[in-house]
């Protein structure tokens, strides 16, 4: 492998500056061109970041062969398509959240990328910060004890989307979440919702998923809540920890408050649940830009050939839910199974984030 990886990046809507802005600050990463329909947007990126090459055509991008890599930031409906075709031009390819539109697109980005040898990593960035890597820590060591449930709100005031309604837009967040620090799959999905702007585009919907073991997590989005909420309750046994993302430096507490029923009870009389109450602390966690460690991850990888941490199993198994949540969407929120995998496991092992590949 050549010592700088060159890099193109297509879309420059909101994701694309900030993946470029991230892929220029790396010393192994040459990313040399940008790609978009609307030239004062290319126009205006070239302003900040003099030297970067334009391109309006997404074939030419394609058929570069100083390109090792794409970086594909446009709408999700275009993400199959674009995908495939950087992948069939032999080029490591990064495709934003959600990786496609159904999962049968999934597998078949995956078995093409396994056929050809190539990186594909999905940008599910939350899983590549460190409070989320915290929690995962933190459940894993069996610190708040057996897992109950897992409660998300990710709210605010738009920005409106005609193509996807707002499952698809800011579940895939949460939901990759909960899959990466629970390391479990939901066996079924019920989705309800409601459009009031957009007709036939939900703009507020609530998502439970249910798990083995007794295990729900909730996960209510809207696009038409005053503030910005972005909040997960990951509840214990023994422990609580509240994760809130809108807030600067203290994202994670951890409450030391649970309910206890008696061992033994002869009469009702005798019944009595016990309230503990004790501490809260908040862990120190060193803040790193996510999408740093991420686009330096994606560059890990594909030196090291190692499966990215958000692979397109990954990936899949996020667009797998929202599949199962679509369909209970149109079943006024009857309960979904969600489809299992028919994709091999994985050979590789998944690389850490922040792991400097060989």
């Amino acid at each position: 492998m050549k010592e700088r990886i060159g890099v193109g990046i297509v879309g420059c809507g909101y994701w694309g500056p900030n993946l470029l802005r991230n892929l220029r600050g790396l010393a192994d990463c040459e990313a040399k061109v940008i790609c978009d329909l609307d030239i004062k947007r290319l126009n205006h990126l070239q302003g900040l970041y003099p030297g970067i090459e334009l391109c309006t055509d997404f074939e030419e991008i394609v058929a570069r062969p100083d390109l090792d890599a794409l970086v594909i930031a446009t709408s999700a409906k275009s993400h199959y398509a674009m995908a495939k075709q950087s992948l069939s031009a032999g080029k490591h390819t990064f495709i934003e959240k959600p990786m496609a539109t159904s999962a049968a697109e999934c597998d078949e980005l995956i078995r093409l990328a396994a056929a050809r040898e190539l990186t594909l990593m999905v940008g599910h960035t939350f899983l590549y910060s460190a409070p989320v890597r915290r929690i995962k820590e933190i459940i894993d060591s069996g610190e708040i004890g057996e897992l109950r449930y897992i409660s998300a709100r990710r709210l605010n005031l738009g920005l409106f989307q005609r193509n996807i309604n707002v499952t698809w837009d800011l579940a895939p967040h949460d939901i990759s979440i909960i899959l990466y620090v629970t390391g479990m799959v939901p066996q079924t999905v019920n989705c309800q919702g409601n459009s009031h702007v957009t007709k036939g585009v939900e703009d507020v919907t609530n998502l439970c998923m249910t798990f083995n073991k007794g295990v729900f997590a909730t996960i209510h989005n809207s696009w038409l809540d005053p503030r910005k909420v972005r909040e997960m309750t990951i509840v214990g046994s023994k422990r609580m920890i509240v994760y809130d993302d809108v807030q600067p430096l203290e994202k994670i507490r951890i409450y030391d408050v649970r309910v206890e029923t008696p061992s033994h009870y002869d009469t009702f009389a005798e019944f009595h649940f016990s309230y503990h109450y004790g501490d809260s602390h908040i862990p120190f966690i060193k803040q790193e830009e996510p999408l740093k460690v991420e686009c330096q991850h994606f560059l890990d990888c594909i030196r090291s050939g190692q499966r990215p941490l958000t692979d397109g199993a990954h990936g899949a198994e996020v667009v797998r839910i929202l599949d199962a949540a679509s369909q209970s969407l149109k079943q006024n929120g009857g309960l979904v199974a969600v489809e299992s995998s028919t994709m091999p496991a994985a050979i590789t092992p998944a690389a850490k984030p922040g792991r400097i590949a060989a």
